[in-house]
């Protein structure tokens, strides 16, 4: 169970839903036996008051957030170029699968993860952390980074130099490529002065090797290792909503509003 905002509004839901049920069956039944207010009518207590207020919200929150669609904020550039830091993403939280909110415990399958797919997940280390990464590699794969280049199943993935980057976000020097990830193609950022971080891996089963499209500056499954099943969150399919540099005092990014992830 995960003690974040989901919980929150999974226990406010509870909370506000019983103190209704209880008012409806019990409590307001013995409020119409008073006598009324001088202008006929019956005060309710300000509690139940709030309740009856706040539990449609919650619950309706709740459900979305829960089973169709979450908001992220993008808090650092281990995906630049694809997502900037002030990107505001949605996720689908049913691309891959129906969980329970809070618990996470599967309920059916909708879908299988694609190699490709931007995926927010648990960090493993910390679950109470999400990190978002490209999927690169799927249950059985065996996944080779040797000298900044990617192998899957001991074949080169194919990239091409468009040019130097100068977007926001990356202040080293750093080179864009479109890559070719088995029929995915994406943007990524190589920075020539870092070294490679060299790593084979066999991917075991139920599991999935993520890696940022800032190959130089993310902290991905190369230092850390696999994700599991049970810690994917959903797939990041828009940006709703963007911030210049990060910062609401240099204004949105109108530009990127409503840009689909790929």
């Amino acid at each position: 169970m995960n003690f974040d905002f989901e919980f929150f509004l999974l226990a406010g839901s509870i909370i506000t839903g019983v103190i209704w049920v209880l008012d409806h069956w019990l409590w307001a039944p013995k409020r119409r036996l008073e006598p009324a207010d001088q202008n006929g009518e019956i005060s309710e207590p300000v509690v139940i008051e709030y309740a009856k207020s706040f539990f449609p919200v919650l619950l309706v929150v709740f459900l979305l957030r829960g089973f169709i669609a979450e908001p992220f904020r993008i808090p650092s550039g281990s995906m630049i170029p694809t997502l900037d830091i002030g990107d505001f993403i949605l996720v689908s939280k049913s691309s891959y699968g129906v969980r329970m909110p809070v618990f996470g415990t599967k309920l059916f399958e909708t879908g299988e993860l694609e190699r490709g797919d931007v995926v927010v997940f648990r960090y493993p280390r910390d679950p109470t952390v999400n990190y978002i990464k490209r999927l690169i590699g799927l249950p059985g794969d065996r996944i080779t980074y040797a000298n900044k280049v990617l192998f899957v199943n001991g074949k080169a993935i194919s990239r091409e130099f468009k040019h130097e980057y100068t977007g926001p976000g990356e202040s080293n020097h750093a080179n864009e490529y479109t890559e070719d990830l088995v029929g995915v193609k994406h943007q990524l950022l190589l920075i020539p002065q870092r070294p490679s971080f060299d790593v084979e891996y066999i991917v075991p089963k139920g599991h999935y090797f993520m890696m940022g499209d800032n190959r130089d500056n993310s902290n991905d499954s190369r230092y850390w290792g696999v994700v599991a099943d049970k810690y994917i969150v959903g797939k990041a399919f828009m940006i709703w909503m963007s911030l210049e540099n990060g910062t609401l005092a240099d204004g949105i990014a109108w530009g990127r509003i409503g840009t689909m992830i790929k």
